[in-house]
């Protein structure tokens, strides 16, 4: 799927999303300011979480629950991190076997610990307001 779109329509572009991936890995590519985070926060509000998704730049990973309490997903943001071994410390493969959402934005920087079930998700600005998206099914 490719699509240009405003960020008005996110929460649109957010249930195509849910609605079209076959697996809860999403992989976020896209340049800093590319829209990676905006697209989760309203990934999780679709989800019915309770959370309000934000970056976990500093502490690495973000927890989110739904309206019954439930674990709903987690949240990774590995731009900051220097090596893979600092996501193994975190317990990455802990939670690659959970079977929660899992949202990484910066997964490049963990590339040989990602699962092949995973869906890519390319972020690329357009202007300010405007987007495009780009993944594959395959």
């Amino acid at each position: 799927m490719k699509r240009t779109f405003q960020l008005s329509e996110i929460d649109q572009v957010a249930q195509t999303i849910l609605d079209t991936v076959p697996h809860k890995t999403l992989l976020f590519y896209g340049e800093m300011g590319a829209g990676k985070t905006t697209l989760i926060r309203a990934l999780v509000k679709n989800l019915d979480g309770v959370d309000e998704a934000s970056s976990p730049t500093f502490g690495l990973v973000n927890e989110y629950h739904d309206l019954q309490g439930l674990l709903l997903g987690y949240h990774f943001d590995f731009y900051r991190i220097e090596n893979e071994a600092e996501a193994l410390d975190l317990g990455l493969e802990d939670y690659l076997s959970s079977e929660a959402w899992l949202f990484m934005e910066w997964p490049e920087k963990v590339s040989s610990l990602l699962p092949t079930q995973a869906v890519s998700i390319y972020l690329h600005f357009i202007d300010e307001n405007t987007r495009s998206i780009e993944f594959s099914l395959e």
